[in-house]
C-alpha cells in the first residue's frame, strides 16, 4: 500500500488507458521475480465450486487474459476475464477512459474492446496446459458492437461454446452501458428465454461450468425483483451485482455530467449497494451473489456481505487503493460470522 501511494502519483500522470498498461505489464515482470500478495485462506462453496478466498478481480481488467499468473499472485480467489466477444472489436473512439482522483472514481466507454474469443480461447488453453491456478478463471461474455439485438443470443452461443471447456464459470454481460441496447436484454419478456437457451446449451455438456448473470445498477426496484425472479426459474446459478452507472446524481466532476460512459468506484457505491440490497431480498437465501462496484475498504466489503453477498469483485478500488486492498478485505472477512448456508447449486441437486 505505501509503495503504491509513491508509484500513484507517477501512474495518474499518464494518461488512464496508458497507465493501465503499463500497470499490468509492470506488475508481469515483478511476478517473474517472485512478488506476491498472501491473502488468508478462506474457503467456500458456491456454484459447485470452491473459491479460495472470497475477494476477487471483477472483469475489464484483463480483458484478453494476457496477465492471469500476475493476477494470480496477488493472491485474488478468483478472476474475471473478458468482457470477450466472437470477433475482435477495437472498441470504441478514445478518450475513452477518465479518472478522477477527488471522487476516486473512473468514467468508461470503452466499448468490449478485445481480441476475440478465439485469441482467448488459445491463451486459456495454453495456461491450463502449462500451469495449475490457485484460484478459480472466469469467463465474462458479450456480443460484438454491431450484431443485431435480435441476433444477440447467437453471440452469446459462440463465446459460451467456445470459452466452456476452459472456464470455471461463464458471466453473461447484459448490463454495459457502453453497447447500444445491450441493457434491453435485462428486460424479463426477453431475458427469460435467454437465459433458458443458454441454461439448455450448457446441460448439453458432461461438465458442469455455472453461469452468472452481471446486472445494472440503475434498474427500478420492481425490476430487479422480476429479474431476481426469473433468474431462479431459468436455472442460472448466481447473480454479480452490478456493473457500471449511467446515473450522473451524487459527487462526481462536472464534466462528466457531459460524457457518456459507466461510473466506478465511490459515486457507484449508493447505488450499487440498494441494487444489491433488492436483489437479495428477493433472491432466496443463499442464492450465490458476487458484489461489486464502489468497493473501497474493508467496510465497505464487509457492508455488501451483510446485504447478502457471499463473495466480493474489485476493480477501480484497486486504482485507487493499490493491492493491499485485497489482503486487507481477505483479512476482515475471516473474522466475520459464517454466511448463512449456501444453496448447493451443483449437478447433483437438479
Amino acid at each position: 500500500m505505501f509503495l503504491y501511494r509513491i508509484l500513484r502519483p507517477l501512474l495518474f500522470a499518464l494518461p488512464p488507458e496508458l497507465a493501465h498498461s503499463l500497470t499490468l505489464k509492470s506488475l508481469a515482470c515483478l511476478t517473474r521475480l517472485g512478488f506476491s500478495v498472501r491473502v488468508p485462506s478462506d474457503p467456500i462453496v458456491l456454484a459447485g465450486l470452491t473459491f479460495p478466498n472470497r475477494v476477487g478481480l471483477a472483469a475489464g481488467l484483463d480483458k484478453n487474459g494476457q496477465y492471469l499468473r500476475a493476477l494470480e499472485a496477488l493472491g485474488f480467489g478468483f478472476i474475471e476475464v473478458g468482457t470477450i466477444t466472437p470477433k475482435p472489436q477495437i472498441g470504441n473512439p478514445k478518450p475513452r477512459l477518465f479518472r478522477s482522483l477527488k471522487h476516486h472514481a473512473l468514467l468508461n466507454r470503452m466499448g468490449f474492446n478485445n481480441q476475440g474469443v478465439d485469441a482467448l480461447v488459445a491463451r486459456l488453453k495454453h495456461q491450463r496446459e502449462t500451469h495449475t491456478f490457485s484460484c478459480l478463471i472466469g469467463v465474462n461474455i458479450g456480443k460484438n458492437a454491431d450484431t443485431p439485438l435480435d441476433q444477440a443470443l447467437q453471440d452469446y452461443q459462440i463465446c459460451f461454446e467456445r470459452v466452456y471447456p476452459y472456464a470455471d464459470y461463464i458471466t453473461l454481460n447484459i448490463s454495459s452501458p457502453n453497447t447500444q441496447g445491450l441493457q434491453s436484454l435485462q428486460a424479463v419478456a426477453i431475458l427469460e428465454g435467454f437465459l433458458k437457451s443458454l441454461v439448455s446449451l450448457r446441460d448439453q455438456y458432461e461438465k458442469f461450468v455455472p453461469l452468472f448473470v452481471k446486472i445494472a445498477p440503475d434498474l427500478e426496484p420492481q425490476e430487479i425483483q422480476d429479474m431476481a425472479h426469473c433468474i431462479c426459474q431459468s436455472g442460472i446459478d448466481g447473480v454479480i451485482a452490478t456493473n457500471t452507472t449511467q446515473s450522473r446524481e451524487g459527487d462526481i466532476p462536472e464534466l462528466w455530467k457531459r460524457e457518456k460512459g459507466g461510473i466506478s468506484g465511490a459515486p457507484l457505491l449508493p447505488s450499487s449497494a440498494q441494487a444489491l440490497k433488492t436483489l437479495c431480498a428477493a433472491l432466496p437465501q443463499g442464492f450465490p451473489v458476487i458484489a461489486v462496484g464502489g468497493i473501497s475498504c474493508a467496510q465497505d466489503a464487509i457492508e455488501k456481505r451483510e446485504a447478502g453477498a457471499s463473495l466480493i469483485q474489485l476493480y477501480t478500488g484497486l486504482v485507487f487503493q493499490g493491492v493491499g486492498l485485497i489482503a486487507q478485505i481477505g483479512r476482515a472477512f475471516r473474522v466475520l460470522p459464517l454466511s448463512p448456508q449456501p444453496l448447493d447449486r451443483s449437478p447433483s441437486s437438479r
